[in-house]
């Protein structure tokens, strides 16, 4: 069985947005790879073009990605003040491959990056791996309201 290996990307993930690199910095397709395990392993980001993944990439200060061999197998981003507030974004890994830690990989190297890990505060929202996060110290927010306010599309 071919090892996983935890790539840490630059703010930004400019390898991986602009030219698809993977392990070894390797061209290896990785913008289409990352839309293919979002359409896959993450329903709530199932059609993301390839566009909207650069310009999400360009804006994340924290960028992880799990490669087995050249095959994309786990994402993990986060934006951060690098202070006060932390917000970890689209957790994913492949479903063949969940229940190995993979998961908890990917978030721990999220919040062990530099820009996270002396905020005072680290936000995720889940809609069904709530039991997932609380094994990595994550409560629920009781006296927190999640409000959504959902622009109009232009364009």
């Amino acid at each position: 069985m071919t090892a996983i290996r935890l790539l840490r990307h630059a703010p930004g993930a400019p390898g991986l947005r602009w030219l698809g690199l993977g392990p070894n910095l390797a061209p290896t397709r990785g913008l289409l790879k990352l839309q293919r395990l979002l359409k896959k392993h993450a329903f709530w980001a199932g059609i993301r073009s390839t566009a909207q993944l650069r310009h999400m990439l360009s804006g994340s200060t924290v960028v992880v990605s799990l490669w087995r061999g050249k095959r994309l197998v786990g994402f993990g981003r986060a934006h951060s003040d690098g202070l006060y507030r932390a917000v970890l974004w689209d957790i994913v890994v492949a479903g063949d491959l969940q229940g190995r830690g993979l998961g908890r990989q990917v978030v721990e190297a999220l919040l062990e990056a530099p820009a996270l890990r002396k905020v005072e505060r680290v936000y995720l929202m889940t809609t069904n791996s709530g039991g997932f996060y609380q094994q990595l110290g994550f409560r629920n927010a009781d006296t927190q309201q999640l409000l959504i306010r959902r622009m109009q599309a232009s364009g």
